[in-house]
């Protein structure tokens, strides 16, 4: 499902990635863990194509995915990658049901079914009461749990979190990576995680290391 080899990144004359090389299989729940500072945040940002490598390939369901022209890979992003942010990132003038479907809206997809499979996934997250409340009117755990659903509503073949609860109490925190884990097993969805939560990092089908900028096993 994705593939990344070589992949290197400088900021002026700080080496953040030295040339990394992971793989990521369809249904797999993987764990990006190391020191602050250490490229985490830089790699999953490159992997999820909101940055460029200065170096290296990265192959997203085949496809090596910087070869494509700035527009289409925006369009490609919109459509195979779902995003989950530390910060819900949640638009807050919109209700939860209105914020899930706003990235099938720019993929133009049809309303209706947009507004059937929002209104069924925030249901299956547990938000079937809630669908209506603005951002400010939901708790952390119920914001984080939009955000879940925002990323899920173009069927995306990878998501990709950073920090997902690094916001959250212990309960929701334990509760959205169970959620992860179900979402795996029920829809086969494939999850790269970046997180500082080592409980977490543990239960992953895999916990990969960045450390010095290169990835240890």
């Amino acid at each position: 499902m994705l593939k990344a080899s070589g992949v290197q990144k400088s900021y002026n004359d700080l080496r953040v990635l030295k040339g990394v090389d992971l793989h990521v299989a369809k249904g797999e729940v993987v764990a990006i863990v190391g020191a602050s500072g250490a490229g985490k945040s830089t790699l999953l940002h490159i992997l999820g194509t909101l940055d460029s490598p200065d170096q290296g390939t990265v192959f997203i369901d085949g496809e090596n995915v910087f070869s494509r022209p700035a527009n289409q890979l925006a369009e490609f992003r919109n459509q195979k990658i779902g995003f989950i942010f530390q910060f819900h990132n949640l638009l807050p003038e919109f209700s939860a049901l209105e914020n899930v479907m706003i990235p099938g809206l720019i993929a133009r997809r049809d309303v209706g079914e947009l507004n059937r499979k929002a209104t069924a996934l925030l249901e299956r997250l547990g938000l079937k009461d809630r669908i209506a409340h603005k951002p400010s009117e939901l708790s952390g755990g119920e914001q984080q749990r939009v955000a879940v659903a925002r990323a899920m509503i173009n069927s995306p073949a990878l998501i990709f979190a950073d920090e997902p609860s690094g916001n959250l109490d212990s309960k929701n925190a334990t509760d959205l990576h169970q959620l992860f884990f179900d979402l795996r097993n029920e829809l086969n969805q494939t999850f790269v995680i970046v997180t500082h939560n080592t409980e977490f990092a543990h239960l992953a089908d895999r916990k990969l290391e960045i450390k010095d900028g290169q990835m240890s096993l």
